[in-house]
């Protein structure tokens, strides 16, 4: 019997993953977890039946949503991750000697737990002495922070769910107050191509405007994200990730990535038209 992992992209899309064996089946209080062996993507991790990350494209969100920041201000020292509980995000942040301290929200202590037994690839540096993990709500840990951090990366599920609360309007004022004069924030900004997800976007992105003196959007290619086109959000009260990207000093640390170089950080920045358009730019 052939065994397959089916996610509905839209009403008439589905896409679809053979699967080896099904490695974790569990409900936590928040969310369903599961953990499956693909043939063609290694271990995928999916919550309430939406895929997260997959072991072979993994690398492609997490050089995003953490270097593109990293790139524009090198001198990044202190951060905070809410969401995560996969780790790819920390473990691209701890590759950077300069960080001296990464705080991790993630309000599903079994998700950490889960990726931490079973997908090591991205689990691999959540035990790193600058990782501190709190395991609570991100809108109510962020609520309490002021003037605190230089980079807050929002590394959440889709706007529904245990993730809804991190697309309002009071979360990314929360998260202005919680950065330095200098803070950076970026998250992931779902997709435009499938009229599900472009309302989510275009509020998202409206909100964080009106919060924000920068506020611009990228893109990466992302193979089993909903279309492949997966867009995410950089705002910051000073820095701009164009005019001030500080190509030199990145590339002299020589971090070897697979998908991320400055090059493309430039060029993920020149939309599309038809995303030009939804944005409203």
């Amino acid at each position: 019997m052939e065994l397959w992992y089916t996610e509905h992209h839209t009403e008439h899309v589905n896409f679809s993953l053979k699967v080896k064996e099904q490695l974790v089946n569990k409900q936590s209080d928040f969310q369903h977890i599961a953990v499956m062996d693909t043939y063609e993507f290694g271990r995928i991790l999916t919550l309430d039946g939406y895929l997260m990350i997959t072991e072979k494209d993994e690398f492609i969100y997490h050089d995003m949503i953490v270097h593109v920041p990293m790139a524009t201000n090198p001198g990044i020292k202190k951060v905070l991750v809410i969401g995560a509980g996969d780790g790819g995000t920390i473990r691209e942040l701890t590759r950077y000697e300069s960080i001296e301290q990464i705080d991790m929200v993630e309000i599903d202590p079994m998700v950490v737990e889960v990726c931490s037994k079973y997908i090591q690839q991205t689990a691999c540096k959540l035990n790193d002495p600058r990782v501190h993990i709190y395991y609570e709500d991100g809108l109510k840990f962020v609520r309490k922070k002021s003037d605190e951090y230089d980079l807050v990366i929002v590394d959440s599920t889709d706007p529904f769910g245990p993730g809804e609360g991190l697309f309002t309007k009071e979360f990314y004022g929360n998260c202005f107050n919680a950065l330095n004069s200098t803070g950076i924030l970026v998250n992931q900004h779902e997709s435009t191509y499938y009229d599900e997800y472009v309302e989510a976007m275009k509020r998202a992105h409206q909100r964080i405007k009106e919060t924000f003196a920068i506020a611009k959007v990228y893109q990466a290619h992302i193979p089993t994200y909903p279309s492949g086109h997966w867009l995410f959000g950089f705002a910051s009260k000073h820095f701009d990730p164009l005019t001030d990207l500080d190509e030199e000093k990145w590339n002299a640390l020589g971090l070897k990535t697979k998908y991320y170089n400055t090059d493309l950080h430039k060029g993920s920045f020149a939309l599309p038209n038809y995303v030009k358009e939804q944005l409203g730019e």
